[in-house]
């Protein structure tokens, strides 16, 4: 199959109709349509349903669309690569992502890679996970980095790493000297988290609610920075995943606790590509170079409790007693 009818074959199947796709492309409806014609007679079947306001995939066509987008992204790939052969930019890194781990960590891998890799380029959009995951199955985007990403069509999970979540908070909070925190040592506290849409927030009301209690944030935002702006030198609690913020913990001098509870186990930070592409050098490069940070801070992870400093204002509100026979959460 030639790449020309593959190209305009998938940008028919992207617009909808022959004329949306002749605007995108600046090519006469009638020079597709040809193109368009000639796959059908090589399959031997349809491709498309034609319908009074557009063009349908057949199932013959949704499976073409697969293979379309990933010959068409290959080639890309290859020429990227001989680019390359010659020290000149060899296209953008396109990288899709949750707000999470696109705060701080995304883009402080992206300063990190270029030190080695100066002509590299990177685009980087924040959406929700269903459209990350979207976006990389149709060849919009190389990467898509989210937590609890389902396994999507069209897309395949090339690393994955626990990631539960953390309660962040000031130094001289009475939680602070814990190792971790279990759900109803946090109920006296006001919390602050993500909107009601996403993972983070879905799995805290389910502990919650595995737990018997309620969980009513005071705060909620889909902007991490606002989140830790909001409890800084207070009492207040934000409990988010810990690895969009390391960076921001320390510059903005707070501490993370890991949240005790059983569900937390289940919940992973994910990177995806498209099923059976082959990536260009740089990327897979990057995807290395993402996964290699992912073990690093899997080893790591944030810094032990410890006692709050001496003369901190903030004082221990009570808390409800432990439960007989239950294991302690101090470190």
């Amino acid at each position: 199959m030639h790449g020309v009818a593959l190209k305009y074959f998938a940008e028919v199947a992207a617009a909808g109709s022959l004329s949306a796709a002749s605007e995108r492309l600046f090519v006469a409806v009638s020079a597709i349509s040809r193109q368009i014609a000639k796959l059908e007679a090589e399959v031997g079947t349809p491709l498309f349903t034609r319908m009074s306001r557009g063009m349908v995939l057949s199932e013959a066509g949704e499976l073409l669309l697969a293979h379309a987008r990933r010959t068409l992204l290959e080639s890309e790939a290859v020429l990227q690569d001989i680019t390359s052969l010659k020290g000149a930019p060899s296209g953008t890194i396109r990288v899709v992502a949750t707000d999470g781990p696109a705060h701080h960590f995304l883009p402080e891998l992206m300063s990190a890679f270029r030190l080695r890799h100066p002509h590299a380029r990177f685009s980087l959009h924040v959406c929700p996970q269903a459209e990350a995951l979207r976006r990389v199955a149709q060849g919009q985007a190389d990467l898509a980095v989210s937590f609890n990403s389902e396994q999507s069509q069209g897309t395949v999970a090339r690393h994955s790493m626990s990631a539960p979540v953390y309660a962040v908070m000031c130094p001289a909070h009475p939680l602070a000297r814990l190792a971790r925190v279990l759900p109803r040592e946090l109920a006296p506290y006001p919390l602050a988290t993500g909107d009601p849409a996403s993972s983070t927030r879905k799995l805290l009301e389910r502990c919650w609610r595995l737990e018997g209690l309620r969980f009513e944030p005071i705060f909620v935002s889909n902007l991490s920075a606002a989140l830790m702006s909001f409890v800084r030198n207070s009492d207040r609690v934000m409990l988010g995943p810990y690895l969009p913020a390391e960076s921001a913990l320390k510059r903005g001098g707070l501490v993370a606790r890991p949240v005790n509870h059983p569900e937390m186990a289940f919940r992973r930070l994910q990177v995806h590509t498209m099923e059976g592409r082959l990536l260009p050098g740089m990327v897979e490069e990057f995807l290395g170079h993402i996964a290699a940070s992912l073990q690093s801070m899997a080893h790591c992870g944030p810094a032990p409790g410890r006692q709050p400093r001496k003369g901190a204002k903030l004082k221990p509100r009570a808390r409800p007693a432990r439960a007989k026979g239950e294991t302690p959460a101090l470190a």
